[in-house]
């Protein structure tokens, strides 16, 4: 079976972030990169932070999405270098977050985090930390409402 690049990049575009199952691996830019050789297929990943605990779940996700489309001969391999950030997001990623309730990543300015309910920019944040280490907790002081912003890396 020769399969391309292309074609495995889509069949990745299936695999899900465990902790935000509306953006795939590849939106988040998880995905690196796939190399395709005459033998095997080689999938790069980068997790968002070092010893991110989804990482182990996005492999596994990755194996059974690969072994379902019926290629078996394939490795993952993860890279640190360089570091994961929020700029390898793909702009429909980000739209995606917003639509789940996330405000995404701000990189222009941190202080001024749009609620993904009411679209109010009259936030404040209420912890540094979410409820994983890349998302902080904000309130809207408009709505009311209370929501996660996936902090700029």
């Amino acid at each position: 079976m020769v399969i391309s690049r292309e074609e495995i990049m889509k069949i990745l575009e299936e695999v899900k972030d465990p902790e935000i199952p509306v953006i795939s691996i590849y939106d988040l830019g998880i995905l690196r990169d796939v190399r395709v050789n005459e033998d095997d297929v080689e999938v790069i990943i980068t997790p968002t932070y070092t010893g991110c605990p989804a990482m182990l779940e996005i492999q596994k996700d990755i194996n059974n999405q690969l072994k379902k489309e019926g290629i078996n001969n394939f490795r993952v391999t993860t890279v640190l270098s360089p570091a994961w950030s929020t700029d390898f997001m793909t702009e429909e990623g980000k739209a995606k977050l917003m639509e789940y309730g996330i405000s995404p990543p701000n990189p222009s300015d941190e202080n001024d985090i749009e609620c993904p309910h009411c679209h109010s920019h009259n936030t404040k944040m209420l912890s540094q930390f979410g409820s994983t280490a890349c998302k902080a907790l904000y309130k809207c002081n408009d709505c009311q409402e209370p929501f996660y912003y996936f902090k700029c890396h």
